[in-house]
């Protein structure tokens, strides 16, 4: 005879043949954090596994319980596809290879069957993962033209908001999103013109290369004044869990890297600011013309590739590559591989320049 049992464990029903979650009964499932699905995980996975594997999956999986965290994701059984996809964009824009995010997105999936085998997920999440090939470099990036209709747009119609002081901010600097989300209204200084990145990881803002990610930005006096109004008049009147007042902030307090994210998403569809859509599509019928569907309009960007656009154009102004590196806090070698996207006319042209030799 088949009975049904509940895990006091996991808090969940099962078969007592096949060990699998009932389907004839109401699953009940303890709502457990990220971090504490993560912890089980391991110490079930560590006597299975060889400890290389069981450290790769340990790190690939602190990445995503702090992914969650930012992301004020509680219960691990509130993801979603979406969630996926979002992890998958942050990881991505972290500096790492498609290899790396291949290796790490097998991880997760893994992780993610287990946690549908004990009905801690919604079942089928790993399976609908789309995963990245894994080889090539990535080169996405966004024209300066475009960058000047946007800011265009923003000075005519959305002056000082949110989305123009981080879209601002992003393309003068090159600094990464999480570094633009871990700023506080206290590390911008207007006066001096220029904004100070420090590591926080104990209040929720590490950087991306720990203390190595500290530094002090220089800000062109125009994106001085986008910030100087939008603190004055439009930034949200507000602290997060840890009493530090965020610079881009919400009702809730610290704006999450995702919602930071979709607004740019949103914000470089070309019909947002052009009203024209060059992929002949309807606008009044294309789902990408909501905020959250920003993302799935094909000449929509993430944060990164403003960042790599924002070095190609620090370079092709003729900035030494190695200011540029500190600026961007990112190494020449890595700058070489996965930043520098000036043509080989173009580099011809800076050498020209810089040695005043005639055409």
């Amino acid at each position: 005879m088949v009975t049904a049992y509940l895990d006091t464990t996991l808090g969940t029903c099962y078969f007592s043949d096949y060990r699998s979650p009932c389907h004839g009964y109401q699953t009940m499932t303890r709502n457990l954090t990220p971090n504490e699905a993560v912890e089980r995980y391991l110490k079930e996975r560590k006597p299975e596994v060889s400890q290389a594997t069981w450290q790769n999956h340990s790190y690939t999986l602190q990445r995503f319980v702090e992914f969650c965290t930012d992301e004020d994701i509680e219960n691990i059984n509130s993801l979603d596809g979406f969630s996926v996809h979002e992890f998958k964009i942050d990881r991505r824009e972290d500096d790492i290879s498609e290899q790396t995010l291949y290796n790490n997105l097998c991880v997760l999936r893994v992780f993610l069957q287990w946690c549908e085998s004990l009905g801690l997920v919604k079942e089928s999440i790993s399976e609908d993962m789309i995963l990245p090939e894994a080889k090539g470099v990535r080169h996405e990036t966004i024209a300066p033209e475009r960058v000047s209709d946007i800011l265009g747009y923003l000075d005519d119609f959305e002056y000082a908001t949110l989305r123009h002081a981080l879209f601002a901010l992003l393309w003068d600097t090159g600094i990464r999103l999480g570094a633009a989300r871990a700023l506080d209204v206290d590390d911008y200084y207007s006066d001096e013109a220029y904004a100070a990145l420090h590591h926080r990881p104990a209040t929720g803002t590490p950087l991306k290369n720990d203390e190595g990610g500290e530094r002090e930005v220089n800000l062109h006096r125009w994106v001085c004044d986008i910030l100087d109004d939008y603190i004055k008049h439009n930034r949200e009147d507000t602290s997060d869990e840890y009493d530090r007042e965020p610079l881009f902030a919400s009702t809730r307090g610290r704006t999450t890297k995702g919602n930071l994210r979709m607004h740019i998403n949103a914000l470089t569809r070309p019909c947002y600011y052009t009203d024209k859509c060059p992929h002949d599509r309807d606008i009044s019928d294309c789902e990408a013309t909501t905020f959250n569907h920003a993302q799935r309009c094909p000449s929509s960007v993430t944060p990164h590739p403003i960042r790599r656009s924002a070095i190609t154009y620090w370079l092709n102004q003729g900035h030494p590559k190695e200011l540029v590196s500190d600026r961007m806090n990112v190494s020449k070698k890595v700058l070489d591989k996965h930043y520098d996207e000036r043509t080989e006319e173009e580099k011809r042209e800076l050498r020209r320049q810089a040695f005043e030799m005639s055409s």
